[in-house]
């Protein structure tokens, strides 16, 4: 996507002038860029795009159009999300994506969560994620009807990531017993509750002061609650700082009490924990992916190469929960 054309498609989407555009880093499935735009007042207006990384969000995916709805739906409700500006449509050349509203605050979780100057945030975001969670967790799924929100049971989440491990004809021990692992204790609930799918440390902007908004929501669905709490907890969320597991920040037990008192009902301590594993288990495979996507040239990328490369520290990680119950 080259910065003049998209500049212009912006200026007839948005009817603003754009001064700037700038490729930030977007994650594995996202292309992100920073919007610089003057409204018709003259003041500036920073802005975000976007957009699926391949042009197209792959199957079984949260469409984008959907995405920006939901995203739109949370921010109604008073959850901390960038407002949506405009969803972009099939002929403006851009893919699937949309124009959200930047906000100020850092991004990068190795930024926050060590610089001396986000002290006061971290001493506050245990509480505050787990009051997010837990009003997220309790929005109407009539606020979402008609959104292509995937759903289905915990068994066939498993089954689906086993058969997607064996496609990449890699033999792990360590993931073949933590398969066996979670088939043994797989529990199936109603799917009664919206889940973010990726709610962790290097998916909030922080401030100094706390928590601002809470990004990428491409992977939502509805779940079990359950499941944004242990992935919160993943140690691949902690950026190194191991013996804090709420993203690097916090306790299990800090977050597991202040949830139960934002009215997200009762916290079951082992199904958190089969959560915790679920969602190593399927970073893990997640860096298969990534690592796969690179080496087979379907999108050959630096970042997706360096995190296909990481799926021994999933390994570490596994066995360490198998063994001791928690890392």
């Amino acid at each position: 996507m080259s910065g003049a054309p998209t500049a212009a498609v912006l200026e007839r989407l948005l009817g603003v002038a754009i001064t700037r555009i700038e490729a930030l880093s977007g994650g594995a499935s996202s292309a992100t860029y920073a919007v610089d735009a003057v409204g018709g007042d003259g003041a500036p207006w920073p802005l975000i795009l976007q957009c699926a990384a391949t042009g197209s969000v792959p199957e079984g995916g949260l469409p984008r159009a959907d995405q920006a709805r939901l995203q739109q739906f949370a921010h109604a409700s008073g959850l901390p999300v960038a407002e949506v500006v405009r969803v972009l449509g099939p002929d403006d050349g851009l893919g699937e994506g949309y124009v959200m509203a930047r906000l100020p605050g850092e991004a990068l979780a190795p930024k926050w969560l060590k610089l001396l100057d986000y002290a006061p945030a971290r001493g506050v975001l245990t509480q505050q994620c787990a009051a997010v969670l837990a009003r997220l967790h309790q929005l109407p799924l009539a606020g979402v009807a008609g959104l292509a929100l995937p759903s289905g049971s915990t068994a066939q989440a498993l089954d689906r990531m086993f058969a997607n491990y064996r496609r990449f004809g890699v033999n792990s021990p360590v993931f073949d017993l933590a398969f066996a692992w979670a088939r043994e204790r797989v529990e199936d609930r109603p799917a009664v509750s919206i889940v973010h799918g990726d709610f962790r440390s290097g998916n909030f902007l922080v401030a100094p002061d706390g928590l601002v908004a809470v990004l990428d929501w491409e992977l939502a669905h509805l779940g079990d609650g359950h499941e944004d709490l242990g992935w919160l907890c993943c140690n691949s969320w902690r950026f190194g700082l191991w013996d804090k597991p709420v993203g690097g920040f916090g306790q299990r037990d800090e977050l597991y009490a202040a949830y139960e008192a934002a009215g997200g009902g009762p916290v079951d301590r082992e199904r958190a924990a089969f959560w915790e594993l679920f969602g190593t288990l399927k970073w893990g495979i997640a860096c298969l992916q990534l690592g796969d996507d690179h080496v087979s040239g379907r999108l050959r990328n630096v970042e997706r190469a360096a995190i296909g490369r990481r799926v021994s520290e999933v390994e570490l990680d596994l066995m360490h929960m198998l063994k001791f119950g928690s890392v």
